[in-house]
């Protein structure tokens, strides 16, 4: 996860929050888990953000802070060129292959990229039983070692035979685990628990749409019935009415009363 980090900066400046989302993308999508973009808030970003930084500052340190490394390939295409291999059938295909190997090992920060260019071309023309120069050797003209190239080749042959994982460890916890080649296991088990639980957050979702449609519909069906002509009063409507229907009563009997006291009389 460092080197993708390191790798991301360099050839891509984007806001960090984009590329520490991105990442993860990439890697579930290597490791067959659900592709679900982490929130920039939680546990799991936080946890990423973490472990990535951790392992950016491993490979800078053992790399002395110097990121402008040269790769064999443009050097592996000319040497080709030059040896007029470019026309052979497997060679240039093989040699190619053998380069993007090595980027699992060690190798391209003990050699030099003349070096590793032409082990590689050593051992893929060693595969196809092309033979090539020896007088003067072919490799001193591209000011090589003879020894560096069978070390070049000896690490292909040994990577060759080592059974190496697919999956790639990215935290500190993978990488043990990787030492101990449980890696694999692990990671089958998180995919398996991650679409569970996956499966159980949507099962859940749809469940709670269900109830909050069924509880609209009803209520739907209980305003439908509504007369909103007799729109119900408020506690102070209902006080200001009986204040004025008092007030009507007390008028209208006093009224009633003068109207008795003081009847005509004709004189």
């Amino acid at each position: 996860m460092g080197r993708l980090s390191i790798d991301a900066k360099l050839r891509m400046p984007l806001d960090p929050s984009i590329r520490h989302n991105t990442l993860p993308i990439v890697v579930k999508r290597d490791r067959g888990y659900p592709e679900v973009v982490t929130d920039g808030y939680d546990s799991e970003y936080y946890e990423l953000k973490n472990e990535m930084v951790i392992g950016e500052m491993q490979v800078l340190r053992r790399l002395a802070f110097n990121v402008q490394v040269e790769l064999p390939y443009g050097l592996l295409a000319n040497y080709l060129r030059s040896l007029e291999l470019t026309d052979q059938e497997r060679v240039p295909q093989l040699a190619w292959n053998y380069v993007n190997d090595l980027l699992r090992t060690p190798v391209y920060v003990c050699f030099q990229p003349e070096t590793i260019a032409c082990g590689a071309i050593f051992l893929a023309a060693r595969e196809c039983s092309v033979g090539l120069s020896t007088s003067p050797p072919w490799w001193a003209v591209f000011d090589a070692n003879a020894e560096d190239v069978v070390q070049v080749a000896k690490a292909i042959r040994a990577l060759q035979a080592r059974k190496v994982s697919h999956i790639m460890p990215l935290s500190t916890r993978e990488l043990k685990m990787y030492g101990e080649g449980v890696l694999d296991k692990h990671i089958a088990q998180m995919r398996r628990e991650m679409r569970d639980k996956l499966d159980a957050e949507l099962a859940f979702a749809s469940q709670e749409k269900n109830v909050d449609e069924g509880d609209g519909g009803g209520k739907r069906s209980q305003t439908e019935h509504v007369d909103y002509g007799t729109r119900p009063k408020s506690r102070r409507g209902v006080r200001d009415s009986a204040s004025r229907d008092h007030n009507r009563r007390r008028h209208t009997s006093s009224r009633s009363r003068d109207t008795r006291h003081s009847s005509y009389r004709p004189h």
